[in-house]
């Protein structure tokens, strides 16, 4: 049997239809590269604002709490298993009531007491989990009380030595005359002594 032959032309579209298709098409996946672009840098160049802190959005909730002055990696790791959130999702697709969520449970902690990092206030004798200014207010009162009490680290803290007995021989010289320094003589006079 003979096959039959098709005329090119009724099989074949013509060549500016085919063109004009794999265009679209192209079109098409460009858009669609170019808006996962833009909400990729949306992402990573918001800003999150948890506890007073800016937070890039780029950064995992796990990371990016660790930004917060005062909350530990082990802390960020209790924060978000507490509250049944992602590690790995980022800070930036955080919700506005899991935002809330989050700056509740930092302020107000229902962890054990080993993981606050104020056990056993002075003033109270409460455990609490201080963050951001509160945690520099109560380190700064702190160093003052010993201050003025005369506390050996008190001592240490007016001089501006190390506290937490290091040596002090080769290190901690900073702002101190280093060696001896030899005086400069004048030209003249080395010139005459030399004859």
């Amino acid at each position: 049997m003979e096959a039959q032959q098709i005329p090119q032309e009724q099989t074949a579209q013509p060549q500016s239809e085919q063109s004009t298709k794999k265009e679209k098409v192209k079109k098409d996946k460009m858009e669609i590269g170019e808006e996962k672009e833009e909400k990729q840098e949306r992402i990573e160049s918001s800003l999150v604002r948890i506890a007073g802190t800016d937070i890039p959005g780029k950064l995992s909730v796990y990371a990016g709490l660790t930004k917060i002055k005062g909350v530990s990696w082990s802390f960020s790791n209790a924060v978000c298993r507490s509250l049944g959130l992602d590690k790995s999702r980022k800070i930036s697709t955080l919700t506005d009531g899991e935002i809330e969520k989050i700056v509740t449970l930092i302020k107000n902690p229902n962890f054990p007491k080993w993981l606050l990092n104020r056990r056993k206030d002075i003033e109270t004798g409460a455990d609490r989990h201080l963050i951001t200014t509160d945690l520099d207010l109560a380190k700064e009162f702190d160093i003052r009380r010993m201050k003025k009490m005369k506390s050996y680290k008190g001592i240490r803290h007016a001089l501006g030595q190390p506290v937490r007995g290091q040596r002090t021989k080769a290190h901690f010289r900073k702002g101190k005359a280093i060696g001896v320094s030899r005086a400069k003589s004048k030209p003249g006079k080395e010139a005459k002594g030399a004859k």
